[in-house]
């Protein structure tokens, strides 16, 4: 990380922990902070009732936040309003941003330390720890709060490597051995490879040496 800034902190709690979480918001905001408060969606969709959006989350947190501005930040927003949103954040004319990932690169706002993601379990890691990347970017020590009620191991996983470490490489390796590598020479992303020997997640250091012997060969 570049010298002089304040240390990320991420913490993984249940929806029943909201209340706490955005008094803490809220305590932050008091001393001059700002927040992100980011969802996976715009709408919500009749098949995914249980993902928050934007849109309809928004009030809650106007409601959540009272006394301090909030704004609202989407893909479907104009470019003029989208513009001038930001630039009343930077200028801390707007307390707290709501919005989707839309914030994951190219949002540089020194002043804001807490970012709240709900339904975290929608999110892939490397876009996680892009987010989360949004704080922490000036001296003051920032917290990153990841809000889910995923019973699925492999949700649960993913989430606790991101609480234990803020290391991108780790996080990658990390994310290669829950997902497997897919394919080198096609389109999945995903998934395990067909290779009669070896494993790339869980053979890295063999492959290291192999290509250290390679190397020493030319």
């Amino acid at each position: 990380m570049p010298g002089g800034r304040g240390a990320v902190k991420t913490f993984v709690r249940t929806t029943e922990k909201l209340p706490k979480v955005f008094n803490f918001i809220r305590e932050n905001i008091s001393g001059g902070r700002q927040a992100y408060i980011v969802y996976p969606r715009v709408e919500v969709a009749d098949t995914d009732k249980d993902i928050k959006a934007v849109t309809k989350e928004f009030e809650n947190v106007q409601r959540a936040l009272n006394g301090f501005k909030v704004g609202l930040l989407h893909g479907r927003i104009k470019p003029a309003e989208k513009e001038k949103t930001m630039a009343d954040f930077r200028a801390n004319k707007i307390q707290a941003l709501v919005a989707t990932s839309l914030i994951e690169v190219g949002v540089d706002v020194p002043n804001a330390t807490v970012m709240l993601i709900e339904n975290a379990e929608h999110f892939g890691l490397a876009q996680l720890h892009q987010l989360r990347g949004r704080i922490g970017r000036g001296a003051h020590e920032s917290f990153c709060i990841l809000v889910s009620d995923a019973q699925h191991a492999e949700a649960q996983a993913r989430l606790k490597i991101l609480e234990a470490t803020n290391d991108g490489f780790k996080i990658a390796e990390a994310d290669l051995k829950l997902r497997g590598p897919g394919e080198l020479l096609g389109q999945q992303q995903s998934g395990a490879m067909r290779l009669r020997f070896g494993n790339l997640a869980e053979d890295l250091n063999l492959i290291r040496q192999a290509r250290e012997l390679v190397k020493k060969s030319f």
